[in-house]
């Protein structure tokens, strides 16, 4: 089966004389033989994917420097890129052996097909099936940006194999014209965010279980995926070394049970199974697994599609099916399951917060946005965060450029002392006074802000905890993402500008690095070195050095910076070298109320303090504004709100 999935030349060679076929497929071989043999000998490892001897991934972690105390630190960091970020959005054909092209749009003088050619049947799942294995994921309108992505990875892995559901006749439109494989669900859905939790989010799962159990007759094997979640490594291989499971899944798992690419221990893990990435064989009894699943959910509504599936799998667990395979017996007893490892089939948790993989010297496999905040544009944005999420190449050029900045963190906010709930609110604030001018200096010069990496020391969970999961392979401090501390949906919401001020953009702390970028971005770039009013021939000019550099007073008002920096709007990029005591505030005090008034809705809250209720903390953005004020929960219902 491993072979069915890789990129041979069998159609290149049907049209050749035998004899040549034979004759290159030696000289292929030899030379494929002759480089794995020196590879061997070479090599500093010897190839095994152990913990011990796996040679570092190429995302190893970077060195992070921090001017203010002359300290520059090797430090735990986030989870940084997989081992290809995603490249310049430019849709290319791919095609498998033997499925038509994907990415192919039809032509435009073409007229679109009726929807009963979308319609699910054996014939139009067979036409994209490939070693009888289909992925498949879903969605309405709301998520093709999501989906598009989806699509994306696994064409770059030379996977086309693939099928994706509309549960809306506008999302099944758009995909047909740019050339993506679909079918119609049938579900005439909004085409709007649902919003997790809603009675439509509810049916969305039902409309997963009836395909599932629609499909699995049809013979297939059906790589059931979420819309918000990636492939980052071909999966077949993986789910090919276990031919006797009839169900592979994902799960909850923040704790590690394996260092290798085993599957995970079933008897370790307590977390639920996540129904986000499963892999389903045609096997009677998965059958009967699903048909009872979805007779369940049809009969209650208030039922989560992901507890129903615990609920019944969890009916019987155990005895393993052998020694050594990590499958065990579920549900009736005959039901053959196995749980994928959580450091390669990641959690939003173990790829973000903890970089299990990056830990453990493995490749991940996936990534799903779970354990995160902010609804969908959390996990856009944490997908933007890992560079592994499509935008359209206007994303990457925005109109008046982008703005950032380098972040100032003593080493004794950052490594001193114990990791309580009261240093860890003295580094992010700390940094929270930083972005708050930033966002002020962006505003002004009418630019988006490149947010910086937030540097946590406590994780944010929905629960009282101790300030990791105990047994997770948390480091203290990591940067967090930015969902922790901030809304990110409030801060890419279009709020009234009479109320709120002019909006300001953002992109992730990775924009820059992101291989996305274009060249003119990236050539045009000016770094704004802050200096001491006349010291060193500090003064406000827009005379730079030959290395392109500005020397900007700090305590610069709005005027002086409207006057300076008018001379470089057409520069794409200005950073800041600090932004420490750079702006003394907007003149138009109308307008600096706008703003406060805006930004102090960007925070969001820590949680959660053990053994209180309740036990979460709001952020402040004027933190240092309010003498006295301490990290403590709300101590009365009324004082229950975010800051005034």
């Amino acid at each position: 089966m491993v072979e069915g999935w890789r990129n041979g030349f069998r159609e290149a060679t049907n049209s050749k004389p035998l004899f040549l076929t034979i004759y290159a497929t030696v000289i292929i071989g030899v030379l494929v033989s002759s480089f794995y043999v020196f590879s061997a000998i070479y090599s500093p490892t010897n190839g095994s994917s152990s913990f011990l001897s796996s040679p570092p991934l190429s995302t190893a972690g970077r060195i992070h420097s921090f001017p203010q105390e002359n300290v520059t630190l090797e430090l735990p960091v986030a989870p940084p890129p997989p081992l290809q970020a995603l490249p310049p959005p430019v849709l290319e054909e791919a095609q498998g052996k033997s499925l038509g092209k994907i990415w192919v749009s039809p032509p435009r003088d073409k007229k679109m097909p009726s929807l009963e050619t979308f319609k699910l049947t054996k014939e139009l799942f067979g036409e994209r099936v490939k070693d009888n294995v289909i992925i498949v994921t879903f969605g309405n309108y709301a998520f093709m940006d999501f989906i598009l992505t989806w699509v994306k990875h696994l064409t770059d892995l030379d996977l086309s194999n693939i099928l994706v559901g509309a549960m809306d006749t506008k999302l099944l439109e758009a995909l047909y014209w740019k050339g993506v494989p679909v079918f119609d669900m049938g579900s005439h859905m909004s085409t709007v965010d649902v919003g997790w939790g809603s009675p439509t989010f509810h049916k969305m799962g039902r409309e997963k279980v009836i395909l599932i159990d629609s499909v699995l007759p049809y013979g297939y094997e059906l790589l059931m995926c979420d819309t918000d979640m990636v492939w980052l490594k071909d999966p077949m291989p993986y789910l090919a070394r276990y031919p006797d499971a009839d169900v592979l899944t994902s799960s909850d798992q923040v704790v590690p049970t394996v260092i290798d690419d085993s599957l995970d221990i079933w008897q370790q893990v307590g977390a639920a199974y996540n129904i986000g990435i499963f892999h389903w064989r045609p096997t009677e009894s998965a059958k009967k697994l699903a048909k009872e699943w979805k007779e369940i959910l049809l009969a209650d509504d208030k039922v989560w599609d992901q507890n129903g599936f615990n609920e019944i799998v969890r009916r019987q667990l155990g005895p393993s099916v052998d020694g050594d395979s990590g499958l065990f017996y579920a549900y009736d007893g005959n039901l053959k399951v196995g749980i994928l490892p959580a450091s390669i089939f990641c959690s939003g948790h173990t790829y973000f917060v903890q970089a299990m993989y990056q830990q453990l010297r493995l490749e991940p496999y996936a990534l799903h946005t779970t354990f995160q905040y902010a609804g969908t544009e959390g996990k856009r944005h944490r997908l933007r965060e890992g560079m592994v999420f499509y935008d359209p190449p206007e994303y990457y050029d925005s109109p008046g450029g982008f703005m950032a900045f380098k972040p100032s963190i003593p080493k004794s906010l950052l490594l001193d002392g114990k990791h309580t709930i009261e240093s860890h609110f003295i580094l992010v604030n700390h940094q929270m006074k930083q972005i708050r001018s930033a966002l002020a200096i962006a505003s002004l010069l009418n630019r988006t802000l490149v947010m910086p990496p937030i540097w946590c020391r406590l994780d944010r969970l929905w629960f009282g905890h101790p300030g990791t999961l105990q047994g997770s392979m948390t480091r203290q401090p990591f940067i967090c993402p930015l969902d922790h501390v901030f809304e990110v949906n409030i801060m890419l919401k279009e709020l009234p500008k009479d109320e709120f001020g002019p909006g300001i953009g953002i992109r992730e702390y990775s924009f820059l690095d992101n291989p996305a970028l274009p060249k003119q971005v990236k050539e045009s770039w000016l770094d704004v070195q802050l200096c001491q009013d006349g010291k060193d021939e500090c003064e406000a000019s827009n005379k730079t050095s030959p290395s392109r550099v500005l020397k900007f007073p700090k305590r610069s008002n709005e005027d002086t910076f409207k006057a300076i920096f008018s001379f470089f709007d057409d520069v794409k990029v200005i950073k800041f070298s600090s932004v420490e005591d750079a702006f003394t505030g907007f003149s138009d005090k109308e307008r600096e109320e706008k703003f406060r008034k805006r930004v102090k809705r960007y925070v969001g809250i820590w949680c959660c303090e053990e053994n209180k209720t309740p036990g979460h903390i709001y952020y402040d953005m004027y933190w240092d504004e309010k003498p006295g004020w301490k990290p403590v929960p709300p101590q009365t219902p009324e004082e229950d709100h975010p800051p005034l």
